[in-house]
């Protein structure tokens, strides 16, 4: 093989080439060599020309397409289900076009992440890891872990429900959060058998949900012009600004972010040659909007049979996870397969495949930020355990009280909230840095959209924080330990973002300032 020439080696990010030392080989990695797929072409002659991207090729499209189905699952999880329900139920079609633009943002911080794992080789939580103190990465890693926990409870609380629903209300809530809980070593299993099997396997949990919401779709009869009309024309009340707010505010979920910057490294990458990368990146883009088309249409179905059926009606606000199903039932009848049970399937496939990515995920993020070198399924029931015993104590207490259950959700969307800063300001902070990213860095206009988008993200979600305490936080003590956390909590995001400023200039001014000093 002919030597590297400078000018390409240069381009390649500088973590990168410092991941290649002997020490760094030692490291915790999202994959092992022998677990990635490798890509056709790979392997050819070096003859070419590799600083720009291959043709376009279906078979590569093929190859690469899976981790950004994987992350999609995210965006179609019970909670998500519960949010469209409600909005459909409450606001009509009305905030259809929010739905779609929440999913545009989601796309964006998705492809970010993505373009993060591939120019670097690593993803966010280890990078994290370099990045920051251990005192502040020690805040990000305990954050990631709660905002996990917290999509995880709902995810196996929705695939409980289902099960409860499928069995006719013979297995009680907290015998399907034990059937649930096995879904790991399910998981542990289907990865033997390489990553191509495990994501057939989403594909077909994915094609379940489709099938399942689309024939309720069906059912249902929804109006074709008010459809288009919801998601071509903004509307938005004082009365459905709250579920506005959710709509958006569930769509992204921090967890998610440092899963699929996980994901893309399943694929065998030369990250010695530009066009290797780029090539990379545009297939990663192609397949991850792809992927979130389906997740929006996805919802759409959801959110529609519920505008059709139940808006305007006085069980419109009465509507849930847990009571959706009869509340189908008893509008739409029976008919050839009783509306309920295909509610239930599609609850069930949202919840298994959510929870057996939350798993995943938990594997990189524990890994990540401490550098773990631990077996799979070790981590793997680490990873179980810390959802599944808060879990089951809130099936225990919850089982019989629909409305307490819906309290205990509306808790876990705050703890989810709380954490979105600290998976997107990081995120933006390094993929702005040319140190992590080299010619791969964002460019000046998407920089300033990607902030813009987080702010926006940050400001919904802070507004559901505090409609939330106030309330239903009551009491001087609780009044003074909820002010204390929230001093604590924003002069973190200060820092983050500051810190994000020092290293990653994206105005005019403060480039030009920072130089001035250095000259000075």
């Amino acid at each position: 093989m002919p030597p590297r020439e400078e000018s390409e080696e240069s381009e390649r990010p500088l973590l990168s080439r410092a991941h290649d030392s002997e020490e760094d080989i030692l490291d915790e990695t999202a994959y092992d060599s022998s677990e990635k797929v490798v890509i056709v072409g790979i392997e050819d002659g070096d003859g070419g020309d590799w600083s720009r991207a291959p043709p376009f090729s279906w078979k590569k499209l093929w190859l690469f397409t899976g981790p950004g189905f994987l992350m999609s699952i995210a965006f179609l999880d019970p909670g998500n289900l519960e949010g469209d329900l409600q909005a459909g139920a409450i606001a009509g079609y009305s905030l259809l076009w929010l739905l779609l633009w929440a999913t545009a943002m989601g796309l964006l911080v998705q492809l970010l992440a993505a373009r993060l794992g591939v120019a670097t080789g690593r993803h966010l939580a280890e990078l994290c890891r370099d990045e920051y103190p251990k005192w502040a990465r020690m805040v990000l890693w305990v954050m990631a872990e709660l905002a996990l926990i917290g999509a995880d409870i709902q995810e196996v609380i929705g695939s409980a429900i289902a099960i409860k629903i499928l069995s006719n209300g013979v297995l009680p809530l907290w015998s399907g959060v034990i059937i649930t809980a096995f879904d790991c070593f399910i998981f542990l299993f289907l990865e033997n058998y390489g990553v191509r099997k495990l994501e057939a396997v989403f594909a077909v949990l994915i094609a379940t949900m489709a099938i399942s919401f689309a024939w309720m779709f069906g059912e249902a009869k929804p109006s074709g012009v008010e459809l288009l009309l919801g998601i071509l024309i903004p509307k938005l009340s004082s009365r459905t600004i709250k579920q506005a707010v959710g709509v958006v505010g569930c769509i992204i979920m921090p967890h998610n972010v440092f899963l699929h910057s996980a994901l893309v490294q399943s694929r065998e990458i030369d990250h010695s040659k530009k066009g290797r990368v780029q090539e990379a990146l545009n297939y990663y883009s192609i397949e991850s909007t792809v992927a979130l088309v389906l997740s929006f249409i996805i919802n759409l179905f959801v959110t529609t049979v519920f505008a059709k059926g139940f808006y305007g009606t006085e069980q419109a606000n009465n509507i849930g996870l847990v009571n959706a199903g009869q509340y189908l039932q008893e509008k739409y009848g029976g008919g050839f397969f009783p509306i309920l049970y295909i509610w239930g399937i599609g609850l069930l496939a949202a919840g298994q495949s959510s929870t057996i990515t939350g798993t995943y995920a938990g594997q990189f993020i524990m890994g990540g930020f401490l550098n773990l070198r631990l077996k799979k399924w070790i981590r793997a029931l680490i990873t179980r355990s810390c959802a599944i015993v808060p879990t089951m104590i809130v099936a225990l207490v919850f089982d019989t009280s629909e409305d307490t259950l819906d309290v205990m959700n509306e808790w876990l969307n705050v703890l989810q909230s709380i954490q979105i800063p600290f998976a997107l300001i990081p995120l933006l902070c390094l993929v702005s840095k040319e140190q992590i990213m080299g010619t791969f860095k964002i460019g000046p206009v998407l920089k300033v959209v990607a902030w813009l988008v987080a702010a926006l993200v940050i400001i919904i979600n802070g507004y559901l924080l505090v409609d939330f305490f106030s309330s239903e936080v009551n009491g001087l003590l609780i009044g003074f330990f909820i002010c204390t956390f929230t001093a604590a909590y924003v002069a973190f995001i200060i820092y983050l973002v500051f810190r994000a400023v020092n290293f990653c200039p994206w105005l005019p001014f403060l480039s030009s300032k920072r130089l001035s000093n250095t000259g000075s």
